[in-house]
């Protein structure tokens, strides 16, 4: 009797146990956003090396640089002039930026005080691209401190005016662009001892340049821990990461990654001109990433003029084709680039996050004209991605099949915001907004733009 009795006890605790997982799978895939699958085109732009203070730092409504009766109140010390510096408004397109890798970060934010942008610019020339060269050191006004306005990027303001300007994206990582780029897909930046072994991998957030470029040299980069194209490829999501093949590894990571070898999905990644043809044909896929390279990706010492002018073209591109209706885009900048921003980036672990950098959200159900100051991050776009597509599942190493060592599932960090705040799933989808791509602004471009001797 007592064993008849433990069997049944065992399947009634079996059945609850069944019950409760079932009712929690529901509302996984109940809980997104009503109206988010009216979205079944994400396209995640990357450009580099922004700040928020830069780009919108004057935008009015944004959380921008410091001001009171029209004078900025925020003054950088400048050590080697001796005084500090205030924010300026800078016509230069061709902008040097400064120092911010990893290491950087502690003495930029100086313990909240956030005044060694110009401290760390001057410990080195100016970081000109891929190079360092003489043409570089910087001269005048330290360019850190400098801002652009609706003059210098009319384009970038009218989609802020006509869409979504988020004010409080931060970069997933406290370090420079290879780190950002791998959380862009990936949620996490690391090493990894052994190839193709994730349990082999190790939080690194700083990724140090020099043994990046020569482990890449040497034909041994690896990103064996999961990234998003595992759960897209198992969740039957289409997906393509348009870049150029020429374009370095430190913005183009995916070719590197173990998921996407394994799932044998490396002719996802294409070249941008594919990105061209697929959306004229309607046939872009569910999730897009297009990674630019110099001059077109706003990289200093690359006019900002020109990246500007790529980006309108891309956007013009997809509001022309089949796809515009039920598309999202979203335009952001990996890290910093050494400019000024006066915002304490908040820490939701060892990682970060980041300085704040520009970030628009340009769609057809984008509200208008919005101004988002939730805490943001790159981590937003996986869980919307996520949530739109997957339901609701995340790069989780303890469910998702595929073990890892990330220290947290960032996606469900309790200070993240949501994007469907910027989005009204109500409206009529919105006409196609089409800008000219190469408007007239006001900025000049110096010698800082030409290549290296």
């Amino acid at each position: 009797m007592r064993r008849v009795v433990a069997i049944l006890l065992a399947l009634a605790l079996a059945v609850v146990l069944f019950v409760v997982a079932l009712v929690a799978w529901q509302v996984t895939r109940t809980s997104a956003p009503v109206g988010i699958h009216k979205i079944q085109h994400v396209v995640i732009i990357m450009q580099e090396n922004r700040s928020f203070d830069e780009f919108f730092g004057t935008y009015p409504g944004a959380d921008g640089l410091p001001r009171k009766n029209g004078q900025f109140t925020v003054c950088v010390p400048d050590p080697r002039a001796h005084r500090c510096q205030r924010p300026y408004h800078d016509t230069t397109a061709d902008n040097g930026g400064g120092n911010h890798v990893f290491s950087d970060v502690a003495r930029v934010e100086n313990h909240g005080k956030m005044d060694g942008f110009i401290a760390v610019a001057e410990t080195e020339p100016r970081n000109c691209g891929a190079v360092v060269h003489p043409k570089c050191k910087s001269s005048g006004p330290p360019d850190v401190m400098g801002y652009h306005d609706g003059r210098d990027l009319p384009n970038y303001w009218a989609y802020a005016k006509n869409f979504v300007l988020q004010d409080h994206m931060f970069q997933n990582v406290s370090s420079w662009s290879f780190p950002g780029h791998l959380a862009m897909v990936s949620g996490w930046s690391a090493t990894c001892k052994r190839k193709d072994v994730s349990m082999s991998c190790a939080n690194d957030p700083v990724l140090d340049p020099a043994a990046s470029f020569a482990k890449q040299k040497k034909g041994r980069l690896n990103f064996a821990w999961t990234d998003l194209t595992y759960l897209l490829h198992r969740g039957h999501v289409s997906w393509k990461y348009y870049v150029d093949p020429q374009t370095p590894f430190i913005w183009n990571t995916l070719p590197y990654a173990t998921d996407v070898h394994m799932d044998g999905q490396t002719g996802n990644i294409q070249s941008i001109s594919h990105f061209y043809a697929d959306a004229r044909a309607g046939h872009l896929p569910q999730v897009s990433w297009i990674i630019g390279n110099d001059p077109y990706n706003d990289h200093p010492p690359s006019p900002i003029s020109k990246g500007q002018s790529n980006i309108t073209l891309q956007i013009n591109t997809i509001m022309r084709s089949p796809a515009w209706n039920n598309t999202a885009i979203l335009l952001a900048w990996d890290d910093w680039g050494g400019f000024y921003d006066h915002v304490i980036p908040p820490k939701v672990d060892g990682n970060g996050y980041g300085f704040r950098v520009p970030a628009l959200v340009i769609s057809p159900y984008a509200r208008r004209g919005f101004i988002d100051h939730q805490t943001l991050s790159f981590d937003a776009y996986l869980k919307f991605i996520e949530d739109d597509f997957l339901g609701g599942r995340r790069l989780d190493p303890k469910k998702d099949g595929r073990p890892d060592r990330r220290p947290d599932v960032r996606e469900n960090a309790g200070i993240l915001g949501t994007l469907d705040k910027d989005f009204d799933f109500q409206q009529a989808p919105r006409k196609a907004f089409l800008l000219p791509t190469n408007p007239k602004t006001d900025l000049r471009i110096t010698a800082l733009a030409k290549p290296a001797p």
